[in-house]
């Protein structure tokens, strides 16, 4: 019979003889056993060269699709189909390994937005200066900036790098150099380079009780057994550390999700119990660039003496969640070990990005934008702690810092749920571990105009739940 194929597609002739010939084969098309025209003819029937056509069968050939007899021509090769599964068996696919339960948790972007949006760990997107960093962003893009053909470093763009030491040295007085300063993708992606360096399989990590549930999660995904740890008005309870921890994560500026810094004695607790138990201490200071009152005090990493601290910070509150941005400052002996997980990881992060965001905190538009920023969510802070501490059933926890503001009470989760019905978007403290009731106020979300109105009508549900 006729043999015919389809010559569509790009790249050369031999090439998409070959691709044709294949796909007849494989389809079924060409069956086993029949016999292909000889090359001359099926060249010239497709008005090609010869040799385009010898080509595509010696590469069949040698791949197995076709046998070549000498004297006798080219047939179909035999192909041996997948073994059927057994009658009334199901097939068995692909699964995550034994012992993974980890499923994707929600996000901000997985739901409708609620009218009046109090969830937590979202900025307010109104206030960010776009077309500044539109400007930026254009610039490092153009043609040859940046070297784009070429791998960048895994520590990440070292203008950046100059330009976060310099940060955090006049924001939260941290003595740091560029060498210091490991670029990441944001906290998470911190934290398990972390973890991939410090942890093996069964070792303890401490974390907050309650606390940041994605962490809890990753040092789960790794392998470690992780102890929830309490933590009362001072911050975690040294006290009850178990002795085998080998990490301890803690969030001392603006503890998550209670939001009580930890005092100046309990830091030099913790800073005191890791020298001596040899552990590390993994400081995520995530949103304490927003403050409303008193003076920050010093970062663990700051005090520590010891080597035994490492300081994790994110743009992702203090521009935007898209920026994507964070950044590890590590004791010595951990620096190329943590450079090499992040180059084993994803190689490196988006050099564009990074070059423009050098460029933005020194033209000091960050710190515009954090002065900006903080007026704003200072006037909400208050709004809300006025609106909740108005009310006889709530207990407001003091927060100085932030974006969130914790309220203990009551009946949580069947007044968050009465809340979510009427359009006011709360969380429920119970949802990160704790045992006490209560609930959560992010408000970098919400709309200035409605907050007000969401306030009350969340005051309503409270009253008639």
């Amino acid at each position: 019979m006729d043999l015919v194929i389809s010559l569509d597609g790009t790249g050369e002739k031999t090439v998409r003889v070959y691709r044709a010939l294949r796909a007849a084969i494989v389809d079924g098309r060409l069956p086993t056993g029949h016999r292909l025209p000889a090359t001359r003819a099926l060249a010239a029937d497709l008005g090609l060269a010869r040799n385009s056509v010898a080509t595509a069968y010696e590469r069949l050939v040698a791949e197995g699709y076709l046998v070549s007899r000498v004297g006798a021509g080219t047939y179909v090769a035999p192909v041996r189909d997948a073994p059927a599964p057994a009658a009334g068996a199901p097939a068995d696919p692909l699964r995550p390994r034994a012992g993974w339960t980890f499923t994707p948790l929600p996000t901000s972007a997985d739901l409708p937005r609620p009218r009046y949006d109090f969830r937590t760990g979202i900025p307010d997107a109104r206030l960010f200066p776009f077309d500044t960093w539109r400007r930026l962003v254009g610039a490092e893009l153009r043609l040859r900036a940046n070297d784009p053909g070429g791998y960048a470093e895994p520590s990440g763009h070292p203008a950046l790098r100059a330009a976060i030491a310099r940060y955090v040295g006049y924001s939260r007085s941290l003595r740091a150099t560029a060498s210091d300063v490991l670029v990441t993708n944001g906290t998470q992606h911190a934290l398990d380079l972390i973890g991939r360096v410090l942890l093996r399989p069964g070792d303890v990590v401490a974390v907050e009780e309650p606390g940041y549930p994605p962490a809890r999660r990753l040092f789960e995904s790794l392998g470690a057994r992780v102890a929830g740890v309490p933590v009362d008005r001072d911050g975690l309870v040294v006290d009850a550390l178990p002795a085998a921890a080998r990490v301890v994560y803690a969030t001392p500026s603006h503890q998550f999700p209670l939001g009580a810094a930890m005092s100046l004695a309990r830091r030099h607790a913790l800073l005191d119990w890791a020298r001596r138990r040899q552990a590390a201490i993994v400081e995520d200071d995530y949103d304490s660039e927003f403050r409303f009152s008193a003076r920050p005090l010093e970062p663990l990493y700051s005090l520590d003496t010891a080597g035994r601290v490492l300081y994790v910070g994110t743009f992702s509150k203090t521009m935007l969640p898209s920026i994507r941005t964070g950044f590890v400052l590590a004791p010595a002996p951990l620096r190329a070990a943590l450079v090499a997980a992040r180059q084993l990881s994803d190689g490196y992060g988006q050099v564009a990005v990074q070059a423009a965001l050098a460029r933005f905190i020194d033209e000091g538009q960050l710190a515009r934008h954090l002065r900006r920023a903080g007026k704003a969510y200072a006037w909400r802070h208050a709004r809300i702690v006025a609106a909740l501490s108005a009310d006889p059933d709530l207990e407001v926890v003091p927060s100085s810092a932030g974006l969130h503001v914790t309220a203990l009470g009551a009946r949580s989760a069947e007044v968050v749920a009465a809340a979510a019905a009427r359009g006011v978007a709360i969380e429920d403290l119970g949802v990160y571990g704790s045992d006490s009731t209560g609930f959560v106020f992010g408000f970098g979300a919400i709309d200035p105009a409605l907050l007000d109105e969401g306030l009350a009508i969340f005051g309503a549900v409270l009253r008639d739940t």
